[in-house]
């Protein structure tokens, strides 16, 4: 998980994995809570298993700014890749 367009397939595979959503659904501009029903114990679950996937936490403060799933993303990117941010 380098890049972008990586990040964003991983994180897409991991929605319908963890919360049984449609992949058709997730798309860059969808809104977690709003679009795809996330709530706040979901983005928990959804930090833990971005920390499993990666090896490194995000911050919860980082994460109460995340709406859309390119926030997450970004977030992600950031994250992995912090000489490039």
């Amino acid at each position: 998980m380098q890049n972008r367009d990586e990040i964003f397939s991983t994180l897409r595979d991991s929605l319908v994995e963890l919360f049984e959503l449609d992949a058709a659904d997730i798309s860059p501009e969808a809104n977690l809570y709003q679009d795809l029903e996330i709530d706040s114990i979901d983005a928990v679950d959804l930090i833990d298993h971005i920390k499993r996937k990666t090896g490194k936490k995000i911050a919860a403060d980082e994460f109460k700014s995340v709406r859309t799933v390119s926030d997450v993303v970004e977030a992600v990117y950031k994250l992995v890749n912090p000489e490039r941010a």
